[in-house]
């Protein structure tokens, strides 16, 4: 007998190939059968008439790391048939926090169940709460970095680099899946290649997986993809490159080059592949656009900066002299404080006018009175590379986002759609003929990263794999979320199940939460 059959859906099984039609029998948290199961008995039946059964889908990028913590259902991101999230990108993970070491500025204005330092302690904390989504957790290069030797803008010393070392080793014997960086983001701007060179060969050990926001995605994007793929040849890592885009008008006709780099690597016999969302601005703290010095020591050391005429004269001299004046009109103010909310979703322009300001001024009064908090959307990216990326038969989809929900805590910022929509809008593209077919699309959520990031039975509809199933109306899916109206839930996921459990049913969460620590 199964705990669970669903009958009557078209499956498509993760792999790429079509969909069939065929029934589906769950036990506990497997898939024990694939056939005609209509007089099969089951504790439970499933009708999925005219819907679309997938393998759940496996968020590649994600950064709900400290936000699991308190809004464990994961509503946005089941809400898109996500199953899996990948914590932990971008060189920012929850754990380890030693040392010097800090959250970004968005997780730290929340309240934890509880308190953690080390993975151990953030893993413990995370399966007390019990997540409704499984999470494949990454070390962030960017907290060891500052755990050991704090937001000092210079080159590790031998001894310190031995400290990250041991400590990434720990991270990892704990729980950790791998490490990642983010090296336009301080402190980890400081680093050499030799320093990340040396951590991928501790990960390579772990039999584990090197993910990289790159040093730039705009002018200087081959050298950065040449360094990426580097630490692959030195140590024989896999690679993940975060995000792949060619950022900046300018840099558009970069794509080719760039697509050509990646296939001669994987030609060549290094593993690396890459994610990306289906949107064409970014996401990011709006301090991104200062320049290295002005980072450097950590939060106080930064807002000193802010706050002294003559150090503030020469960071808006250098902001001035480095950026074109047609390049502020496409930043548009995300997340705010309390007291600069009014400016919420509205383009700098815009808010500089009204503040009786120049762009630059207005970009420094919000940073300064935000305390570093002010995250902004980056218009600069081409939709025919975006598709163009998207059909490369090894990029995989994320949403480069925190979960969110309508309500509760994680109700009151301003976040980019893509934590809302990534997944629906792909498959909604899919079926508009605007991208891969439907069955590439699925594989990119599912058995292809799976595969990459050594998730073993896991991405795919077959016996013996763990029961991480998504089913949509194929007539319905859709993105809701907007640049305007952000928290809207997606369209078309009636039903969605974490190791046979249902957390979705017919469109509602059933409060149930039953992810695994992968």
């Amino acid at each position: 007998m199964f705990d669970l059959k669903i009958i009557n859906g078209m499956v498509l099984d993760g792999t790429g190939a079509p969909a069939v039609r065929t029934d589906v029998g769950i036990v506990g948290d497997r898939i024990t059968a694939l056939g005609d199961l209509g007089k099969a008995e089951a504790l439970k039946s499933l009708d999925a008439e005219a819907r679309m059964v997938c393998p759940g889908f496996i968020d590649t990028h994600s950064h709900s790391d400290a936000y699991l913590l308190i809004e464990p259902s994961a509503t946005s991101k089941v809400y898109q048939g996500v199953t899996t999230e990948v914590i932990g990108n971008c060189g920012a993970s929850a754990a380890p926090r030693l040392g010097e070491a800090r959250m970004p500025s968005d997780w730290q204005t929340h309240t934890y169940p509880g308190s953690w330092r080390t993975q151990a302690e953030y893993r413990r904390l995370l399966e007390q709460v019990k997540p409704a989504v499984n999470v494949v957790s990454l070390i962030g290069h960017n907290v060891l970095r500052a755990s050991v030797m704090g937001y000092t803008g210079r080159a590790a010393a031998p001894e310190e680099l031995i400290a990250m070392e041991r400590l990434l080793e720990q991270s990892l014997d704990e729980g950790g899946r791998g490490l990642s960086s983010g090296l336009i983001y301080p402190p980890g701007m400081y680093a050499t290649t030799e320093e990340i060179t040396a951590l991928a060969r501790v990960v390579k050990r772990k039999e584990g997986i090197y993910t990289s926001h790159m040093r730039s995605e705009s002018s200087r994007l081959i050298e950065a993809l040449e360094e990426t793929i580097g630490v692959g040849r030195a140590t024989g890592v896999r690679v993940q490159v975060s995000h792949l885009k060619t950022s900046g008008s300018g840099n558009w006709h970069l794509i080719d080059a760039a697509l050509q780099t990646i296939e001669r690597a994987r030609t060549a016999g290094i593993s690396v592949a890459a994610d990306r969302y289906p949107y064409l601005s970014s996401c990011t703290e709006l301090d991104v656009i200062f320049p290295d010095w002005a980072t450097e020591g950590g939060r106080d050391a930064e807002l000193a900066r802010l706050r002294e005429p003559a150090t503030r004269a020469r960071l808006r001299a250098e902001l001035i002299g480095n950026r074109s004046e047609r390049s502020w009109g496409s930043i548009t103010i995300g997340s705010t404080s309390d007291e600069n909310a009014r400016f919420r979703g509205r383009p700098l322009e815009e808010v500089a006018e009204s503040l009786g300001m120049e762009p630059v001024d207005a970009a420094l009064f919000l940073i300064e009175t935000d305390a570093l908090m002010t995250s902004a959307f980056f218009q600069g990216m081409c939709e025919d590379n975006l598709w163009k990326i998207l059909a490369q038969p090894w990029v995989m989809i994320g949403s480069d986002a925190s979960l969110r929900a309508p309500r509760g805590p994680l109700s009151h910022d301003y976040p980019h759609p893509r934590a809302y929509g990534t997944f629906p809008k792909v498959l909604r593209a899919a079926m508009d003929g605007k991208t891969v077919p439907l069955a590439a699309a699925v594989m990119k959520m599912t058995s292809l990263p799976a595969g990459h990031f050594g998730l073993s039975a896991r991405g795919e509809i077959r016996v013996g794999y763990g029961a991480d199933i998504t089913i949509f109306d194929p007539q319905s899916i859709r993105d809701e979320a907007t640049y305007s109206d952000p928290h809207r839930l997606s369209a078309g996921i009636s039903h969605v199940l974490v190791n046979g459990t249902p957390v979705l049913e017919e469109g509602q969460l059933t409060g149930q939460r039953s992810g695994q620590w992968l």
